[in-house]
């Protein structure tokens, strides 16, 4: 018979060693895990190729709010994937950038075709994962013959360019129906293309578009009132109308509604940034003018100024009068944490929440609906702010260029996909 302390001694033996077994298995177990997810993110590195409109250069001298989102986006897939953009050329810009795993490529383009062909002649035997065509149908039959079997999408930012004049419906569903995928900005643009196209609805996919969270932020005090000081604006709770001066953009309907909101605030004032036809923008001045209005037209401002137009303002005025796909210019104010009062059309809704985060405006061709929803902010600025620090809050969650980007990797990639698996 043994001891007691000679049992004990065993028994411990025995518990050591079914410790140092699970401990060894835990860490093989671990170092396996490890390994699967390092072998994952491998085949998820994909070489992504993406081809820009003919018409403005990336990064965009002026304007060009798809070349904004489409590099903006380009960056941030350029964090796990080599990405190819192919834009126009321009004069102050080299015939190709490099920064990182994003190649920005630029050829002629005298003309769409002429583009295409030069897009054409780099591209021809590189080897893509996946081509992605912003805002262009037509060129996806062009590529799809030079690229037989790689997956392309076309990305919409609006329904311009499957619509006439720009092109006949039919002629835009046979370009389409030659990619793997077509990617809405919102659900009411998918919604919209899904109606237009019933035999594409497969293919037609929703990403929603971003902001940069780091530039478009609430300002400084400091940096506000240095702002509003430039612009003569202290004291004043300014309005904000930010984009292409053109009618379906509703500056007429604004105009009036500032014109009765003064009658109860005299102090509001409208800033308009943007920039129109000389003949459109006339008509405009000459109207402020006559309606006796506080308005300031502040001219065009390039996308990297455009956040201190935004910091400037105590509310942005959306009075769109025609379907807006998305409203890019409706996040980046929230972003800034100010409110937006919007047309209830389109897309606008999907960033825009009624109460929330602005006003949504169901009545948007009459200027007396536009003026009550101004009033209510600017006489109850409390109220104003508190939709304003809502709407900072709902576009860090769901609105950033991290998340647009990381939404497309995943409609890119496919596990199942053998030939992605054999990239070096």
């Amino acid at each position: 018979m043994h001891s007691p302390m000679f049992k004990c001694t065993k028994l411990w033996r025995r518990v050591n060693y079914v410790l140092t077994k699970w401990r060894f298995n835990s860490y093989a177990m671990d170092v396996s895990d490890s390994c699967a997810n390092v072998q994952k993110e491998v085949w998820k590195s994909m070489r992504l190729l993406m081809i820009a409109p003919e018409q403005i250069a990336v990064p965009p001298p002026k304007g060009g709010s798809v070349e904004i989102c489409m590099l903006a986006i380009a960056e941030r897939l350029s964090l796990q994937h080599q990405v190819t953009l192919m834009s126009r050329k321009y004069a102050h810009y080299p015939p190709v950038t490099i920064n990182g795993n994003l190649k920005i490529v630029r050829v002629p383009a005298s003309s769409p075709k002429h583009y295409i062909r030069a897009v054409m002649a780099y591209i021809r035997g590189k080897n893509f994962d996946w081509i992605q065509i912003d805002n262009r149908p037509r060129f996806v039959t062009p590529v799809r013959k030079i690229f037989p079997h790689t997956p392309i999408s076309v990305f919409l930012h609006s329904l311009i360019f499957v619509s006439k004049p720009m092109i006949i419906e039919s002629i835009a569903e046979m370009h389409l129906s030659k990619a793997d995928a077509i990617i809405a900005n919102s659900n009411s643009l998918q919604q919209e293309l899904c109606t237009r196209f019933p035999r594409l609805h497969p293919k037609i996919k929703q990403v929603y578009l971003g902001v940069d969270l780091e530039r478009f932020h609430p300002p400084s005090s400091g940096r506000r009132v240095k702002l509003r000081k430039e612009y003569d604006l202290q004291g004043a709770f300014v309005f904000a109308f930010v984009g292409r001066i053109i009618p379906r953009k509703g500056l007429p309907v604004l105009m009036k509604a500032l014109r009765q909101v003064r009658k109860t605030v005299p102090n509001a004032k409208l800033v308009i940034a943007g920039r129109g036809e000389s003949g459109y923008m006339t008509q405009l001045k000459s109207k402020a003018h006559r309606l006796r209005l506080s308005a300031q037209f502040i001219g065009y401002k390039s996308h990297r100024k455009m956040h201190d137009v935004y910091a400037l303002a105590d509310c942005l005025v959306c009075p769109s009068q025609r379907h807006e796909a998305f409203g890019l210019v409706n996040i980046e104010a929230m972003a800034t944490g100010i409110p937006v009062i919007a047309s209830k059309i389109g897309g606008i809704s999907e960033a825009v929440q009624h109460g929330v985060n602005g006003l949504l405006i169901k009545d948007y061709r009459n200027a007396s609906s536009f003026a009550s929803a101004m009033l209510k902010l600017a006489k109850d600025r409390a109220y104003s702010q508190s939709l304003g620090i809502q709407a900072r809050r709902d576009m860090e969650q769901q609105f950033s260029w991290a998340n647009t980007a990381q939404s497309l990797s995943d409609l890119y990639w496919s596990p199942s996909d053998e030939r992605r698996r054999r990239m070096k």
